[in-house]
């Protein structure tokens, strides 16, 4: 089978949040939990994290910056210094964007383990860029694990982002999704 062909077979949707912002994704797997369904969605562009570098003590502890405001303030700066690299960054739904290639990974030198306190799960991320904003060095990262959006699907057969009450409902059938599906991607 062509690599045209196979494209051509997946499914693409839009997810727009609160905000008005959209992100294109591929629906990846759907499901129905009483009689409502509900997809996994996986960005088309490569999602994308701003982290500030934070001094604790000897080490450096990586702060991922999640406050409107202040991705408002570093968008700028990091769509430029993205630009060096051909890629495009992307004020999207969810997460941030990048369009483009994501340069070649190596290992050990271009990563960086997040491990939320009390989470047992570590995300590991591949260096894009850094730049600083008022004496504060930033970094711009790529998970290396699929990025996967769970949406439910409305009436019109379009996904909606779901709620924290619908998050909370479906929870407990999360590990087995993931699990499922990161078995497809290996």
């Amino acid at each position: 089978m062509h690599e045209d062909d196979i494209e051509m077979e997946i499914e693409k949707v839009t997810v727009t949040d609160d905000a008005g912002r959209t992100l294109t994704c591929t629906v990846e797997h759907s499901l129905e939990l009483d009689g409502q369904e509900y997809v996994l969605l996986l960005p088309i562009d490569s999602p994308v994290e701003i982290v500030a570098w934070q001094e604790d003590g000897d080490e450096e502890e990586a702060i991922p910056v999640e406050d409107e405001r202040d991705i408002d303030l570093l968008f700028p700066i990091a769509k430029v210094v993205l630009e060096e690299q051909n890629l495009v960054l992307k004020r999207t739904a969810v997460t941030l964007t990048v369009e483009g290639e994501l340069p070649d990974f190596v290992e050990g030198e271009d990563e960086l383990t997040d491990s939320d306190e009390g989470d047992e799960e570590e995300d590991e991320l591949q260096f894009l860029a850094s730049f600083y904003y008022e004496e504060q060095e930033f970094g711009v990262y790529a998970p290396l694990d699929p990025f996967f959006i769970l949406a439910r699907m409305d009436e019109n057969d379009q996904p909606r982002l779901l709620s924290p009450e619908e998050l909370e409902k479906i929870e407990p059938l999360l590990p087995q999704l993931e699990e499922q599906l990161l078995e497809q991607f290996e």
